[in-house]
């Protein structure tokens, strides 16, 4: 029986591809990224279904995000009688060697409203010295910048991150500003944008384009993740709504002791568990605390910003914070116990947030 072919990102990229059937097995979030002229996209999920559409006549070529399921894909075409390969590395390998296509919808430009017409365009862009920032640093302080900005203003990015490459390309895609350039060397990588307004990019606050949280768990990566995503999203212009319940209480509480009136259960309860963020322990591999504070000493010694001023710059741009008060009630935490910039809420508060979203995560 014949075996599938491996071909590297070189040989993919100098193919004439017209003389193949070009899968790419990415999910549709991930086009935002960029996608090959000519590809037919279909997830990996849904290949299985969809072999009547990949056509015999021609070899094909497949190819994922990082080459796994393209490696998997192409062992089973092989087996059901395709002359298949797949491109070793997957997109992430060829992304800088081919031309991409990045608008999803070219039909809707004329919906779109004014775009560049009406652009006030500064003579040079304004430069942006972001190396070192680590996520979600870069986008954050990128939006922070061209936020009040007017249309027209062109900033130049340099940044060392290799994930703000992917990065830069969806904010700018969801956002409706423009990516006019984009390079990666040596570690480097360049952007240049322009704040750009259409209607598409208009919409989100008024659309159910939230992102709501539910933070359950009380430790410390957990909690560090789920900032990260809020200060993303709140970078992009969403609403987000954080809500804390249970023991994702003990994130909220001041780190010292405050004096309440309490029960003999509830005293063994805030005697139990964790004051405020510095006491958070790690999900795996916490060894007494120690896991915690080296997982700490990393984050500063990579320039990642610590879980408390994630905190403190999502409540600076708007993150919505909310205890759960049936939860505090079980716990015997008290509204004076937790810090600044926190609400009370309950389980309507929740679902009125979640109505609004189009994304809701439990963590």
């Amino acid at each position: 029986m014949s075996e599938y072919k491996t071909i590297s990102a070189e040989e993919f990229a100098d193919s004439e591809l017209s003389n193949y059937t070009v899968i790419d097995l990415r999910e549709p979030s991930d086009l935002l990224m960029g996608r090959v002229k000519g590809a037919i996209n279909i997830p990996a999920s849904q290949l299985a279904a969809r072999l009547d559409s990949i056509p015999k006549d021609k070899p094909v070529v497949l190819f994922c995000r990082v080459g796994i399921f393209s490696e998997q894909a192409a062992a089973a075409l092989v087996s059901l009688g395709y002359d298949a390969a797949h491109v070793k590395g997957g997109f992430n390998t060829f992304r800088d060697l081919i031309p991409l296509l990045y608008d999803d919808d070219d039909e809707d430009d004329e919906d779109e409203g004014e775009d560049v017409g009406d652009e006030i365009v500064t003579a040079e862009p304004v430069f942006l010295d972001l190396k070192g920032l680590k996520c979600p640093g870069p986008i954050v302080k990128v939006a922070d910048f061209l936020r009040d900005k007017p249309i027209g203003t062109r900033v130049r990015v340099e940044a060392t991150e290799d994930a703000f490459y992917s990065d830069i390309r969806v904010w700018c895609e969801r956002t409706g500003n423009r990516l006019d350039a984009l390079s990666a060397d040596g570690g480097l990588i360049l952007a240049e944008i322009t704040r750009a307004q259409t209607k598409k990019q208009a919409a989100p606050q008024e659309t159910q384009n939230g992102k709501t949280f539910v933070v359950f768990s009380g430790d410390l990566d957990k909690t560090i993740a789920a900032f990260i995503i809020a200060n993303g999203a709140a970078a992009m212009g969403r609403r987000v709504t954080m809500f804390f319940t249970f023991w994702g209480l003990n994130i909220l509480r001041r780190p010292e002791k405050v004096k309440t009136a309490k029960g003999f259960v509830e005293k063994m309860f805030a005697f139990m568990m964790p004051r405020g963020t510095k006491k958070l322990g790690l999900s795996r591999m916490n060894m007494g605390g120690a896991g915690a504070k080296m997982i700490r000493a990393v984050m500063k010694s990579k320039g990642i910003s610590s879980l408390e001023e994630l905190i403190d710059n999502a409540k600076a741009h708007g993150v919505r914070i909310v205890a759960c008060q049936m939860s505090m009630d079980i716990m015997g935490i008290s509204k004076e116990e937790l810090i600044d910039g926190v609400e009370l809420g309950g389980v309507s508060t929740f679902l009125g947030s979640c109505e609004e979203s189009d994304t809701s995560l439990f963590i």
